[in-house]
């Protein structure tokens, strides 16, 4: 007798590395590994702390109220959102950014919406202890048939400086690596023509290595792959010989020094969320503008 058709799927999956994978909600008992947020001061320099979050949570379908159980307990001042409902009839239609601004504590929020998904709003997103300002959202490219994809933008003020936050979602795995390089190539140039200092956050559907994740490189720093302790991975696989792999990102601009980063295994998703700590330098905001000046003087 051959193989069986699960054991050809299972090798497909390997082949082609990291594909998204779909997983039913989990069923009895999880194992969770609870962590608990280092205490981070500012340095001699000056600098202001910064705890952030990235987090795929699945239109909230293993439970929103373990998504916010999950984020209230990693307390971070900057959460971005991944695959978020709003009025989707899949999901109760509800408003999921709000309840999840209630249930955490992290008051402000932008909602930027893709595409419509089971008769309601489906996008990105983001939370925050600190008002949002400057609003706008940008369309970005993607093969005929392809499912929207988008980049959200505010402005915070941390630390006497303005801050800018990008939250997005690339297209999907496996393949279409010319799309995901088509739309770094948009988002790159919009974080060239910013002068503030920036964070970019979001589920990349990319290895660290990938051919869309180099342009971004060249601009920002992968704050998991300088300061990240403990195992990386982001997505579980049902594969022994590959049991995860690290395709959600913190991505910051050089106006700031990553402390630390933790993926929390915690299954509240089909993906786990990544939190790390930042400081930001005084005054990075100058620095940022001078090096913009320079560069489009060469």
């Amino acid at each position: 007798m051959g193989p069986s058709p699960r054991v050809f799927l299972l090798l497909a999956a390997a082949l082609l590395g990291c594909a998204t994978v779909s997983h039913q909600a989990p069923q009895g008992p999880q194992k969770v590994e609870t962590w608990h947020p280092p205490a981070l001061s500012a340095s001699l320099q000056g600098g202001t702390p910064l705890r952030v979050m990235t987090f795929n949570i699945k239109s909230g379908l293993y439970g929103l109220e373990k998504v916010a159980r999950l984020i209230e307990e990693a307390n971070p001042d900057v959460v971005a959102l991944q695959e978020v409902d709003l009025g989707a009839r899949r999901s109760g239609q509800v408003d999921q950014p709000a309840q999840l601004a209630e249930a955490t504590g992290l008051r402000y929020q932008a909602y930027f919406q893709a595409t419509t998904k089971s008769h309601g709003a489906y996008g990105v997103a983001l939370l925050s202890r600190f008002p949002l300002e400057g609003r706008s959202q940008y369309r970005l490219p993607v093969p005929p048939g392809a499912e929207p994809r988008t980049l959200g933008h505010v402005v915070v003020h941390l630390g006497g400086q303005e801050v800018s936050l990008y939250v997005t979602h690339l297209i999907q795995m496996p393949f279409r690596d010319g799309a995901r390089a088509m739309q770094t190539e948009v988002i790159s140039g919009i974080l060239a023509e910013d002068v503030r200092p920036k964070l970019l956050l979001g589920d990349f559907n990319d290895f660290a290595d990938g051919t869309a994740l180099a342009l971004l490189r060249t601009q920002l720093q992968d704050v998991f792959a300088t300061v990240g302790q403990g195992p990386g991975g982001t997505l579980p696989l049902p594969l022994p010989f590959r049991p995860e792999c690290r395709i959600d990102y913190i991505f910051a601009c050089s106006c700031f020094v990553p402390r630390t980063s933790h993926v929390l295994r915690v299954k509240a998703s089909d993906h786990f969320p990544v939190v790390a700590e930042l400081e930001l330098l005084p005054h990075a905001g100058e620095r940022e503008a001078m090096q913009a000046l320079a560069s489009s003087a060469r």
